[in-house]
């Protein structure tokens, strides 16, 4: 399973509005997760570019290039 897809299939799982962390899809990859980090993040970042996901902190919608900090990811508004 690609990256996108494993973000998008943990967040169908959740509630309409509930998020998961990037570690959650780099832990869904492989066991040895930590090195996936940057490619996780990277393809969020992409995702969020083109509408299909929104990347928060605190509750409210970010650039998570800029954001420093612990980020979430979710689906945006309407779709879930």
């Amino acid at each position: 399973m690609n990256v996108e897809a494993t973000i998008l299939a943990l967040l169908a799982e959740r509630a309409p509005g509930r998020t998961i962390c990037p570690s959650d899809a780099a832990r869904a990859l492989a066991e040895d997760w930590r090195p996936l980090m940057p490619e996780v993040r990277a393809a969020a970042y992409a995702m969020a570019d083109a509408g299909r996901l929104e990347v928060t902190q605190s509750g409210r919608v970010v650039d998570g290039r800029s954001a420093r900090g612990a980020i979430r990811l979710r689906l945006p508004s309407g779709e879930g």
